[in-house]
């Protein structure tokens, strides 16, 4: 078997694992553990303390100094609850050039090439090590990652870390950081004819959602013309929301998710502050009417965006492999801001277009999948060298 077919495989198996973010990833983190022991490779997983069936996997293969490369990746994936998919989601399917599957974009796809990178290294004479990171729950905030970075302190100190979300094996040096919450509104109930005698929660969320759009069209108004990113300013969103009883009662609970997309550089908590500031107005408003009622805020998530390193460690390796000089940002988060956060040099680079991750009959074109097994084989020789 060719090391582009033993991806392949690697490929159809792992897609194979449902690792829905709701859910367990065991299945496939105890699978990649033992099929990397099959290639004479040590793997640490490290399970997630708050929730048993979960866990992150590290290895390394190669000599113990530093100066290696990091190969990152996420298990989780995004439901295909309520999806009109062409065939099991669960199945990889080729067809018409592309492979069809849930995560084959997002990410599976770079985890094969990553397991087999490693495969491929430990038969080579490297002089620096290859280093693998297999995360969960990146699709929920980027946040199982970080016990998993922790414990990677006992490793050698990687001069590079590539996180291989789908950019079209081209190089991301800088992306948006993020942090989200889900907000609580609670209200009293009464009958709608006596609305002023009670406090509806799904009116007074509404304040805080007229808030939003404000916030958002303030960052338009003043966005820099010449920053990269699409769009150039902080954007506040909401996109679930839920609330009321009965359309003749003052809604009891409304609830409802607000998360915020940063540019690079900007500080988070100036914007918790005028989000708890805003929060903190409308419950006094609502306390005057009746003191049981209240506005809980529990925050979700915090990401680091990844800033421009220009010229960083990183980036200048894939530039080097990929012949790519343009610079590229992008506005969705990665877990490249929480390694460079932690002193790692990151760069986003990996197969598909993020276009076609999370849809029904999600997909990778077979090219890119080929475009990214180019870039291992290089990568490994460079280790060589």
């Amino acid at each position: 078997m060719t090391d582009y077919a033993t991806a392949r495989t690697v490929l159809t198996r792992i897609v194979g694992f449902p690792t829905v973010s709701r859910g367990s990833n065991l299945d496939m983190v105890d699978w990649a553990a033992e099929w990397l022991a099959g290639h004479g490779i040590k793997a640490v997983k490290v399970p997630d303390p708050a929730q048993p069936g979960k866990a992150s996997l590290f290895a390394q293969v190669g000599p113990e100094v530093p100066g290696g490369v990091v190969l990152s990746g996420h298990t989780d994936v995004v439901p295909v609850d309520g999806q009109d998919w062409s065939s099991d989601p669960w199945v990889v399917r080729e067809a018409g050039g592309r492979l069809y599957g849930r995560g084959c974009c997002d990410m599976k796809g770079f985890d094969a090439l990553a397991l087999a990178a490693m495969a491929l290294a430990a038969k080579k004479p490297l002089r620096r090590p290859l280093q693998i990171a297999l995360s969960h729950d990146e699709e929920l905030g980027c946040i199982g990652c970080i016990p998993m970075i922790e414990a990677m302190a006992g490793l050698p100190r990687a001069s590079a870390v590539i996180v291989g979300e789908p950019t079209m094996m081209k190089p991301v040096s800088g992306h948006k950081g993020g942090i989200a919450f889900w907000v609580r509104v609670h209200g009293h109930e009464v009958h709608s004819s006596l609305m002023h005698t009670g406090v509806s929660a799904i009116l007074e969320g509404a304040k805080l959602l007229s808030w939003i759009n404000e916030m958002n069209a303030k960052g338009q108004a003043g966005a820099d013309p010449d920053c990269a990113f699409v769009p150039p300013w902080t954007t506040v969103h909401c996109g679930e929301i839920r609330g009321g009883t009965a359309h003749n009662i003052t809604a009891g609970l409304c609830e409802f998710g607000v998360d915020f997309r940063l540019l690079p550089g900007e500080d988070p908590q100036r914007w918790r502050d005028a989000f708890f500031a805003r929060v903190a107005e409308i419950e006094a408003g609502m306390k005057a009417v009746c003191p049981d009622t209240s506005i809980e805020v529990i925050e979700r998530f915090s990401l680091p965006g990844l800033v421009p390193e220009h010229p960083g460690a990183a980036e200048t390796l894939v530039r080097s492999i990929t012949g790519e000089n343009a610079s590229e940002v992008v506005s969705y988060g990665t877990e490249a801001g929480q390694f460079q956060a932690r002193g790692w040099s990151a760069v986003v680079c990996g197969p598909g277009n993020i276009e076609q991750g999370h849809k029904p009959d999600e997909w990778l074109a077979v090219s890119q999948f080929q475009a990214g097994w180019d870039f291992m084989e290089d990568l490994v020789e460079r280790l060589c060298k």
